[in-house]
Parts: structure tokens; sequence; C-alpha cells
């Protein structure tokens, strides 16, 4: 059913400035902006700057007479999606969500321009409903149409590219050739399929793993691994050549582990891929590493540091030489920690250089070298090259043997500051590590400055999480009095945290500054224990102090901090 009648579009930017929520200048430049980058004009002021999410929806449903839906909350069925297809989903940006509870005949759609009467009318055509269209904000499209499309499209190009090779029946090698010319064949969409709905889904891992019978996608959303795909066996050779060919591998090697980079936009946003790929008795494994060019560099309030916290973590930084370390599990985000650290310390007026395997983020102002193994490029040996390079501060991505800590040591003296990471349980045992690497205790006491001990918990959905009151075990665990009631929240799940009842990761951490008593006590040589009783007499929080705090917070669950404390080694 067409809806005619003397309709004239409406331009989201002329109504913006009409109620006076955007100026003319503003608008042209957003216009500007639209025209070298492309995108949906009311994304773009967004984006901008211009104007806050909440006054733009309040502004464009007042004046369009129209409401808003936030996508991520519904619960959309299949029957709905099949009606509109996945060329116009993308084309016009939006996506069916439901019928309207009072008209069966009316299909309910949200869209980024609402006021696209070209788009209403296409769609309404096509389902021989009327539609009633919703403003909603064009990146929680996008998401939605990764969500709920993706998997489809990549199910389609799979079945394609499978229906290709069972037709031409071709050689393993000719189908690596062709999937090396053909830049819009099957395959080559399957890869990008499967990146985008990583980064869509917040994915930190991707997984493509070879089985008996076929081959298994899962994504890392959140520290835990999540199944999103299984292919028939037979395209695997396929996917791993594509993407030894964006990683700029070797395609004819098939019998040892490789490694590659590879760069992707996805939303008008750019992510690093690192690509490592094992060979398996069933086959080529594949592990993908997405970082975004900006997701490592976050503001010190986004890694999760309360107020006291923020205070310590500047007071370490304020020191102008000695060594500061940050310690932690794999995945327990101390990169980001660092690269935080180091764009805090990052002005014109200091040399900053790194030596990392490899670098993870490219940051602006920072000289950032790469060890190179074969080329003899090792952390030691980068280290001794970079102390003639009248640096500043030196950023070592990791302490790994005795020879990289003496130099490290022998910098940090000689008036450099050093930031580097090691993987160890806790603050104070860090200490004894490093001593057990050969360094005398008196040494390290001098020039050691700080320790950053930090773990990763899940934070709860806040749409979904269901308060309760906590027993007399954990009472104890949490520390609490147990005369008190003491609150605590459990995830349950629901359609805007996919049914996991976590949503997004929020850091805890153990700050140990060294203090002149503290040096003291390391230089004495003593045993992990003493050095913490000493640091926490100073006042030091434990991570497992830092997590019980996030759970009486109703930020995290009792299960999450349980995790840390097991890997922290303390007692309950």
């Amino acid at each position: 059913m067409r809806i005619t009648g003397g309709r004239k579009k409406i331009r989201v930017g002329d109504l913006l400035v009409e109620a006076g929520a955007i100026t003319e200048e503003q608008l042209q430049e957003a216009l500007a902006y639209q025209k070298e980058n492309g995108g949906k004009i009311g994304n773009i002021i967004l984006e901008l700057g211009f104007i806050s999410r909440e006054l733009l929806v309040t502004v464009l449903t007042s004046q369009m007479g129209i409401d808003f839906v936030e996508v991520k909350t519904c619960k959309i069925d299949d029957d709905v999606l099949r009606i509109v297809p996945e060329n116009l989903v993308n084309k016009y940006k939006l996506i069916p969500i439901g019928y309207a509870e009072d008209n069966p005949n009316v299909l309910k759609v949200a869209m980024a321009d609402p006021m696209d009467i070209v788009a209403v009318d296409d769609i309404s055509i096509l389902s021989g409903l009327q539609v009633e269209p919703l403003l909603a904000f064009e990146d929680d499209i996008n998401d939605a149409i990764g969500k709920y499309y993706g998997s489809q499209q990549a199910m389609e190009a799979a079945e394609q590219y499978r229906k290709e090779r069972e037709s031409q029946e071709l050689t393993e090698e000719e189908t690596d050739m062709l999937n090396e010319d053909i830049e819009s064949s099957p395959i080559v969409l399957l890869v990008n399929q499967i990146m985008e709905g990583g980064v869509r889904q917040r994915a930190s891992d991707i997984h493509i793993e070879p089985m008996e019978t076929n081959v298994r996608v899962r994504y890392r959303i959140d520290g835990a691994l999540k199944q999103v795909m299984t292919y028939d066996y037979s395209l695997l050779s396929a996917i791993s050549a594509r993407i030894k060919i964006i990683g700029g591998m070797d395609i004819a090697e098939k019998r040892k582990p490789q490694d590659g980079r590879i760069s992707i936009m996805v939303d008008r946003r750019e992510y690093d891929v690192r690509v490592s790929m094992l060979p398996t008795v069933y086959g080529e494994k594949t592990v993908m590493r997405l970082t975004s060019k900006d997701g490592l560099t976050k503001p010190k309030s986004g890694l999760g540091f309360s107020p006291e916290e923020i205070k310590v973590f500047d007071g370490i930084l304020s020191n102008p030489h000695g060594i500061i370390l940050v310690t932690g599990p794999t995945g327990s985000g101390k990169s980001t920690t660092l690269y935080t650290s180091l764009s805090e310390l990052n002005t014109e007026d200091v040399n900053i250089i790194t030596v990392e395997d490899p670098v993870e983020a490219n940051i602006d102002g920072i000289n950032q070298v790469q060890v190179n193994v074969k080329a003899e490029m090792t952390f030691a040996a980068a280290l001794r090259s970079i102390l003639r390079q009248d640096p500043d501060i030196i950023m070592i991505g990791e302490i790994r043997d005795g020879e990289t800590a003496q130099i490290a040591v022998q910098a940090a003296i000689t008036g450099h500051l050093v930031v580097s990471t090691l993987h160890t349980n806790s603050a104070a045992s860090t200490v004894t590590r490093i001593i057990d690497m050969g360094i005398e205790p008196y040494i390290i006491g001098d020039a050691l400055v700080g320790v950053i001990a930090q773990r990763l918990v899940r934070r709860l959905c806040t749409a979904c999480r269901q308060p309760r009151l906590a027993d007399d075990d954990e009472k104890v665990v949490l520390g609490a009095p147990a005369d008190e009631d003491v609150v605590i929240y459990e995830p349950t799940g629901c359609p805007l945290c996919n049914d996991t009842g976590f949503s997004g990761r929020i850091g805890v951490y153990e700050m140990m500054p060294v203090s002149r008593s503290l040096q003291a006590v390391i230089a004495k040589g003593a045993t992990a224990d003493v050095i913490e009783k000493q640091a926490l007499s100073e006042g030091m929080m434990t991570l497992k102090m830092g997590a019980a705090k996030h759970v009486m917070n109703g930020i995290t669950s009792i299960g999450e901090m349980k995790k840390i404390v097991y890997e922290a080694g303390d007692e309950y």
C-alpha cells in the first residue's frame, strides 16, 4: 500500500536549525563533512559534538511527531526480519522491529532517517503493509543489522561458495588463485562478515577453528568465548587463504605457524587486527585480536579508577625517574593502562620511546620500536640502542628475562622513567619476581617507584541485574559486617546484553606506590608477604578489596569477584 499525498521531504538538519538546537553555520559545517565522508546528517551533527543524543532525540521526536526506539532493547522475530530484504535494510539504514500492538497490518520500522519518504514507500510496497517509522540511531541500527542479518549473509556466501566449488570442481591451488583475484567473491564477503560481526558484537578476539567435520567461529566478548557460526569443513582452506592474503602471510605455507596484521574500517572507525595462524590436526586455526585504533588510549575515568585511585595513579606517574610496573595475567588490560599512562606523559618537552612485541597501537608523538628476533632486535638489544637516543621515558612491552630487567633497572637509576609489564599475581610478588631475575634487592628498592596489579571483571547489565541479600559466607568474602544487610546483584540476561547478564568490563586495581619505608623493606630482601603487610599498613587496597567494592556498588557480581580472588591467590 503506497502512502501518497502532497508530502515534502523534511530534512533533519533544517528541523534542528528551526528548533534552535544548532546554528546554520554548524549545519553547513556538518553538510561539508557529510559531502566528504558520507553518513547520515543527524549522526554527523552528533559526532561533531554540536548536540547531545538526548537533545537530538527530544527535538526530532517532537518536531516530526514520531516516537524514538532503543533498537538494542528490541527482540526481533525472524518472520519480521524476513519481510524486508537485506539490500533495503543496508541501503536505507533501517530495521523492521515488529507489528503495531493494535494493528497487525502496521509494520514498525526503526530508521536513522524517518523522514525518508522513498524508504517508507519502498518498504510499504514490498511488504503490502502500512509502515510506522520510528527514530533510532544509525550506529544502533548498524549493530542490529550485523547481529540479525550478518550470520544470514555469511551463511548465504558460504553456501554460494560451496555450490561454485561443486560445479567447477577446482583444485585447492586453483581455489586459492580464484580467491586472490576476485574481491567480491563469496569467500571475501564471508571473511569480511566474520570480522565486521566481531567488531559490532564488541569481541576482543575471533577464533576460526577447524573441527573434524566443520569449521567453528567463536567471538570472545567481555572475556568469555561464544560460538556464533559453524560452516562446512570444505570452506576452511578458502577462509585461511583469504586471511593470509589480506594479512600479508605466505599463502603456500600450511605447516608452520604464521603471524600477520590487517587494518579494517567498520562504521567509519579503523580497527587493527593481529592475526595468528597455527596448524592443528584438522587444519589451520586462526585467531584474530581486534583493537580499535583509538580504543587503547582511554581517559583515566574510562579505566574504572575511583577518585582515590586516580590520586595514587597520578602520584606514581609524577615521578621524574624510576620503574613503574603494571602486572597481571594475559588479557587483564595491562596494555590499555600502559598506553593511558603514556598518553598522560606525552607532552612536547619529553622524548618517549617504546619497545614492544608487537606495537599494539600507534600514538602520535611517541617513537615506537618493534621487537624483531630474526634481525637480532630483542628487547635487550633495542633497549641498549634506545639509551643512546636521549630518552626521558622508556616503555618496555614486557620484562621477560634477567638481561632486560638489568638494563631497565640501570636506566631507571640513571635518571629515566621506565614503564613496563610483568606477569605476576599481585603487586608485592612483582618485587620478588624481579629479585628472582637476578636483580639485587637494594637496587630494586632504589629503582622501583610504583606497582599496579590489575584484573578485569565483567560489568553487570544495568537493565536486567537482580538485587538480593548476601548470605553469611558472602559477607565474609566481601569483608562486610555480619550483622548488616548487604545488597548484591546477580546477572539475569536481556536483549540489551545478548542474554549474558553482562555488558562491558571494568578494571580492578591494586596500587602500591613505593614509599621510603617500603623501599627499606624491599632493600632488605623481604618476602612478598612482608612487603604486602607494609604496603597495607600504608593504605594499599588489594585486588580482593577493590573487587568487593565493585560488588557492593552493584557494578559486578560475586561470581566475577571470586575468579579474581582465586587468581590472586587470596584466601577466603
